[in-house]
């Protein structure tokens, strides 16, 4: 019976240290779930917006629960902003440094995954020595091929040559899942590089929409600036013959040179303006500022989407790569806390080594020189001056941070787009309150420039509508680049799609 109970014994303590393998200590990480009662406005959001009577003035409604295609920026049907797009992931170095973190993230798991094997290392060495005389017991001595190596006389050194190879191999069991933790921890971190990735592609898309929408806008109000000079000098030659025939004073002239110039000096700081518009459009393209990009966009050529998307509340945590990224940061530090507990417990190592040595390299294993070894060990931290508790402590803490930066993260998210579609609501109101402004004040001046020809009105009556005119142009032309931007910046806030994203849209390495 004595004899068949030791194999029991070792079959259950084999058991017993499976068992013990088959978990991890530490908390078990659960995705969160979205913010119960979750929404974008207290109120109803309005099914539609207010139009105007211009380009980009159509009215929008929204698509309540429609998905986001990943090319979003397709949808203001420019064939030059999907070329600029594609141009940019294609050459933009940040992408291609999001792509090399994620692979580096990735080839950290597969380093950290070889832990779960034994390693087995092959060494040879070899040296020459010479051994005194009086050292004569330590000598090598009798050698498999019969001959022996060593000194009967204090007066005569031997030299001699010693061959050693052996493999040995080293395995330390993950008893305590502390070593599955840190996989799992090191996963979550390339997650989060993967999210990165895609937050890349997503702003980088937007960048190009905006920096798009920006030189747009700059054409339209260097376009309107120039309008209102030519208005301006209009003016000016019509109080110049009047003054010539006695019917203005001097002063109103100069009133009118000096509105003249203030309406030239709108004139260069826009140009500076668009020029460094092109300068960012370009180092978006991935070209130097001397590599022009043959696009150029105007807003008449750029259309309004009319069907905005607006993403159900409850998949907005799905969609945003930044949630998504802070979800595996808190992912990895939740693992971090089980690596720390881990350290904390017996650390269990077995290696063994097989090889020979001999004095001769053919007689290593030949008999006499084969040797092997056999080693098990644990070791149970006692005293480190609590270096191990607080590391745990500090990994409790690192996860309570990176829940709360989760929370912070879903809060901003949904404010975002929030604060997006309350913008497009008022942007749209907003563009036609310009331009009614704008079609009264241009009425509102033709009539008084008029009236001004033939005396009716005093100079001071035609100067104030063309300031009137002067702002509502202006206002119009910003509102109408606002709400286009608007626009594009709900795809961005929405998550921008990177689930729809294809291979064929990835910028090569």
């Amino acid at each position: 019976m004595a004899g068949r109970t030791q194999p029991c014994g070792a079959s259950a303590a084999l058991a017993a240290v499976l068992a013990l393998s088959a978990c991890a200590v530490g908390p078990d990480f659960k995705r969160p779930e979205s913010p119960p009662g979750a929404g974008f406005t207290p109120a109803v959001l309005p099914a539609g917006t207010d139009s105007a009577p211009i380009h980009g003035g159509e009215a929008q409604v929204f698509a309540i629960g429609r998905d986001i295609q990943f090319d979003w920026w397709t949808l203001f049907r420019s064939p030059a902003l999907n070329a600029l797009v594609e141009q940019a992931f294609n050459a933009n170095p940040t992408i291609g440094a999001a792509q090399a973190a994620l692979q580096q993230a990735q080839e950290n798991v597969y380093a950290q995954q070889g832990y779960f094997f034994p390693a087995l290392n092959a060494g040879y060495t070899v040296q020459r020595q010479q051994l005194a005389g009086n050292l004569s017991s330590n000598a090598p001595g009798l050698q498999g091929n019969g001959s022996f190596i060593g000194t009967d006389s204090p007066a005569k050194p031997v030299t001699y040559n010693f061959h050693t190879a052996q493999l040995t191999v080293g395995y330390a069991p993950d008893v305590f899942g502390g070593n599955r933790r840190q996989v799992e921890s090191l996963r979550a971190q390339a997650d989060n590089q993967r999210f990165m990735l895609e937050a890349a592609y997503i702003t980088l898309a937007s960048n190009v929409v905006a920096a798009a929408l920006q030189e747009a806008s700059t054409r339209e109000q260097i376009a309107a600036a120039r309008e209102v000079i030519r208005v301006n000098e209009e003016s000016l030659r019509i109080l110049r013959d009047q003054f010539r025939f006695g019917y203005a004073m001097r002063i109103d002239v100069a009133a009118q040179e000096a509105a003249l110039a203030q309406a030239k000096a709108l004139l260069p700081p826009l140009e500076k303006q668009y020029e460094q518009t092109r300068d960012l459009i370009r180092a978006l393209a991935g070209n130097l500022p001397n590599q022009d990009v043959a696009a150029t966009f105007e807003l008449a050529a750029l259309h309004l989407p009319q069907e905005p998307p607006v993403s159900l509340p409850s998949k907005l945590i799905e969609q945003r790569p930044d949630i998504r990224a802070a979800e595996a940061q808190m992912h990895a530090a939740s693992a971090e806390v089980g690596v720390a507990i881990s350290a904390m417990l017996p650390q269990i190592t077995i290696t063994a080594a097989l090889g020979g040595a001999a004095a001769s390299f053919s007689q290593m294993f030949a008999p006499g020189g084969p040797f092997w070894s056999m080693a098990g060990g644990v070791t149970q931290p006692l005293f480190d001056g609590f270096t191990l508790l607080h590391r745990k402590r500090a990994a409790d803490e690192a996860l309570i941070q990176a829940e709360a930066q989760y929370r912070s993260t879903v809060i901003a998210a949904f404010q975002n787009v929030a604060d997006t579609l309350h913008a497009l609501v008022s942007d749209a109101s907003a563009l036609a309150a310009a331009v009614d402004a704008e079609q009264a004040a241009k009425v509102t001046l033709t009539l008084t420039l008029r009236q001004s020809q033939d005396g009716y009105v005093p100079y001071l009556a035609l100067l104030s509508a063309q300031q009137a005119y002067e702002q509502a142009l202006s206002a119009r032309v910003q509102a109408q680049a606002i709400r286009y931007g608007d626009t594009a910046a709900l795809y961005q806030a929405l998550g921008g799609g990177w689930w729809h994203r294809s291979g064929q849209q990835t910028a090569s390495r």
